[in-house]
Order: structure tokens, then sequence, then C-alpha cells
């Protein structure tokens, strides 16, 4: 018996216990999310969009709500120690603590999470004030890093209850940034394949590309890397572990000042990439460099682009390609003084996958910047 489009889709649903719409935001645990704010609006274009704090009846932290396009950050910082968050900020230093997931039912999420062996963080939960509802809840994944659960359709608030709109006279323009293209974890020694199991058996991710030492290497280091993928698409996890080099890896030097294991780097997608790297080197964002001779042979490997060369060479902005197109990355050194959080900024023209072709230029790049910091 052949089924019915209907039938077909209710077999996908079905399939797809776990139905993501995207990131909904990243949270941050910063110590002092005031400056931080300023810090993202000002080097990256993010504009003010919402604040809780003790103003609004919230007495033990306050949170920054900044948006550009689809892309929105929250920066939360305690206002007292002996806390959960003072206690993150001080074993990790700023770091990403939510990563956070939209989807249409947030009360069904947690419990096909839980179900499957996720550890519960928060049960369903909701908030209310004028403007309708938004549910909440949330389940732990590697090390102190949450996946929250949020359900907005019967909300039209400014963000959620709870928070005020934010308005400043400080608006720079946007350096146009669009929405979180993936989020990357780096894990413990021999950790890497548990979480792929965590993200398989408790989200129902699939493993769509698997990365090696051998594919990951330099003379001095590997890694190993497995990226992790929802249904749709909407939502990717990267997933990096070390692996035995003669020298210390970038995962290694991370888990090392991180304390544990966390996210490594968000990637943000841009439109762009050449404007959107231009202003935020003119804002003061410090990018990896990369070798000149990179740009001597990288189009006998992906072949014609559509851009000129020499500004993506001025830039460092390396290209990869795969059997659907190609893509444009680059990436940032580390955004605070511990070397751990970078972001990436990355255009896809058609390719669905994450530059494996320019691993080991980056990676020798990022070695540079750790022998500076006699980490290596």
């Amino acid at each position: 018996m052949i089924a019915t489009p209907i039938q077909q889709k209710d077999i996908a649903t079905q399939v797809d216990f776990l139905p993501l719409q995207g990131t909904d935001y990243v949270e941050f645990y910063v110590g002092n999310a005031k400056q931080a704010a300023h810090f993202y609006k000002t080097a990256f274009g993010f504009q003010s969009l919402a604040y809780a704090g003790p103003e609004t009846g919230v007495k033990d932290k306050v949170s920054y709500v900044i948006r550009q396009n689809k892309l929105t950050f929250v920066l939360t910082t305690p206002l007292r120690t002996g806390n959960e968050i003072a206690d993150h900020i001080y074993k990790h230093g700023d770091g990403v603590k939510f990563l956070s997931l939209k989807v249409e039912d947030a009360t069904d999420a947690w419990e096909q999470t839980t179900q499957r062996g996720g550890k519960s963080f928060m049960e369903p939960t909701t908030l209310k004030d004028a403007n309708g509802e938004v549910v909440i809840s949330g389940i732990h994944t590697y090390g102190e890093t949450v996946h929250l659960f949020i359900e907005r359709k019967n909300y039209n608030g400014i963000f959620m209850p709870g928070f005020v709109a934010w308005k400043s006279a400080y608006n720079p323009t946007n350096t146009g940034l669009q929405y979180v293209d993936h989020c990357v974890g780096n894990v413990g020694w021999n950790q890497m394949n548990p979480w792929v199991k965590f993200y398989e058996d408790v989200m129902g991710f699939k493993n769509i590309l698997s990365f090696d030492d051998k594919d990951i290497s330099t003379e001095y280091s590997a890694l190993m890397s497995k990226v992790m993928s929802n249904g749709n698409g909407y939502v990717k996890f990267p997933i990096n572990e070390p692996a035995e080099g003669k020298k210390k890896s970038q995962v290694e030097e991370y888990l090392d000042f991180y304390n544990g294991e966390g996210v490594q780097h968000v990637a943000i997608a841009t439109k762009n990439i050449i404007e959107t790297v231009t202003e935020l080197q003119k804002r003061g964002i410090e990018f990896l460099k990369i070798p000149a001779s990179y740009y001597e042979t990288v189009l006998d490997r992906v072949g014609e682009i559509d851009e000129d060369l020499k500004p993506l060479s001025e830039l460092g902005i390396l290209i990869d390609r795969d059997e659907e197109g190609y893509l444009l990355q680059i990436f940032t050194k580390p955004l605070e003084d511990r070397p751990t959080l970078f972001f990436e900024i990355i255009q896809r023209k058609g390719a669905k996958s994450f530059g494996k072709g320019n691993f080991k230029a980056l990676f020798e790049a990022l070695e540079k910047e750790q022998d500076l910091r006699g980490n290596l």
C-alpha cells in the first residue's frame, strides 16, 4: 500500500520527535553585562532590545537582550557572589550557558528528551504577562551547557515575560549578521562519541559529517569532530575532542582555560562576508591571520567563485567547496582574555559542509596564536 501525501507527512513528523524551528537565542554568563552589551553593540552591530534586573523585580541578576536580524544574544551577570551564575563565571570566565531552541511545544520537547535519557534542567514553566505567555523547559548537555526549549507562539511582547523594552540613544548600524549557522562544542578526551550518542538518542539528531585526526591535523596537533544535525537541518552542533599530537591542540587549550567542556564558537551567517568582515575590522574585531600562500592555490582547489580573490585574501577569508556549492568563512581571535570563546563568520553559496579543505590553514593559524600565548 502506497502512503498518501498526508500519511507521508505524518510519518515524517513521527520520525522527528523533536521538531526544532531554529535557534531562539544564545545566552552568555558574563562578568559585566552592561559593558558586554556595549561591546557587542559597538563591535558587532547589535541593537538594544530588552532588559531585566532590579528595576523590573529581578533582584539577583541583570540581563541585557540584544538583536541583529534573526540573531539574539542575552548577556547575564549576577549581582552578588555565592550563586550558580557567579560560580560559573569564576570557573569558566565569560561563556555560553544556554543554547536556546525554538519549538512549537516546550512541554512535549521536555517530555520527549527526558524520556529518552536527557537530564532535566527545567521542567516546563509558563511565564505570563499582559502580552501573553512563553513556555520554557530545558535539559543539560556537555559541561555546564544547557539546551532550553522556548515556546513563544502565544506571546506578542518584546522578548519574554519579566523583560521590558530597552531603549537606547546609542544604536550603531548593523554589520550584516543574520542568524546562528551552527554552534561548536569542545568535549574532553574520548567524550565525542558519547555526546554524539546523546544527540542521536535524546534529541533525534543525525551525524551528518565526521572528521578524524587525519582530516584535522598539523605537524604539531590534531583533533576529531562530528557534526550533529536535527531533522530539518535548522540546528547543527559540531562536537570536537582532542587527538594525540606532538603538542597541545586548540581543544586542549580551550579545556584547560575554560576548566571543562563548553561552547567553543558560535558561527554566524552573513549574506555578504566581505562587507561584514570589512566593517567588523573597522570596529576593532581581530581575526586569525591566514598565510598569503593559501591564496596562491585556493582556486585550483575550489574552482570558480563569484567574488574577486583580492579582497578575500586581504581580509583573510577562507574558501571551500562541496558537491552543492561553496562557502566563505573566517574566524575571530578569542573574544575574552582567556583563549576560549570565538566567533566564525560564514557565507554559504550553496555549500552545506564546514570547510574541511580549510582545516590545515586554519589550524596552523590557531597554532601561531597558541604559541604566542605559550600554550602550544
